[in-house]
């Protein structure tokens, strides 16, 4: 991962199991807001509310954000949380990412509104705060004009940091693509095209052929 200097780079982390189109709309609508010059998706190793036998294997996950971004020339996928193993904490993510692109690149970590409601129960939420900017993508159900309330003190201190985007609400989540694939349901236009044939040829989430 080459060295910007000056570049302002969003970063996208999740489980990505898997990535879908909500995704992918939110980095795009992300990049184009504030002036990104690339996005970087980070598949997590170990989610810290979950454990290793309920997602996944990485190798999986990892190919099909590959898959899922390759068109798109201003998004790229880093193994960086992957590559470290074991739990995976935002902190970490951005302190090696940190490493890898310079002190003079600014960092926008771009997240849902559910999560940025709940970054007092990540690991070290000061130090995540002051690491990178936040972008804080609105989604359906989750409104995000309780904020204040929910960072306490360190809404004051942070709040210039945290920047709030509306995208179209679009209601994909990984986890109902999960159950309608074990369901034989169709996910077509869900996941993009390349994701879809990657799950059906490896035989994910209890896909047995063609849907």
């Amino acid at each position: 991962m080459a060295e910007l200097k000056g570049a302002r780079v969003g970063i996208m982390g999740g489980t990505f199991d898997p990535i879908h189109y909500g995704h992918l709309a939110a980095a795009e609508a992300a990049r184009e807001a504030f002036f990104l010059d690339r996005i970087i998706f980070v598949p997590a190793g170990i989610p810290p509310h979950k454990n290793e036998k309920e997602v996944t294997p990485a190798r999986h996950r990892f190919l099909m954000t590959l898959l899922a971004v390759m068109s798109n020339p201003y998004f790229e996928v880093s193994r960086v949380d992957l590559d470290r193993g074991g739990v995976t904490y935002t902190v970490d993510t951005l302190r090696d990412l940190r490493k890898e692109l310079g002190p003079d690149t600014e960092m926008y970590f771009i997240t849902g509104a559910d999560a940025i409601l709940e970054i007092l129960s990540w690991k070290d939420p000061r130090k995540v705060l002051s690491m990178a900017e936040f972008i804080a993508v609105t989604r359906p159900g989750y409104g995000l004009d309780k904020l204040a309330a929910a960072l306490g003190p360190l809404y004051q201190e942070f709040q210039d940091r945290i920047h709030i985007l509306e995208v179209p609400p679009m209601g994909i989540s990984s986890t109902d693509i999960r159950r309608r694939l074990a369901e034989g349901r169709s996910v077509r236009y869900l996941v993009p095209e390349t994701v879809f044939t990657y799950i059906t040829n490896q035989g994910l989430y209890g896909v047995k052929g063609e849907r």
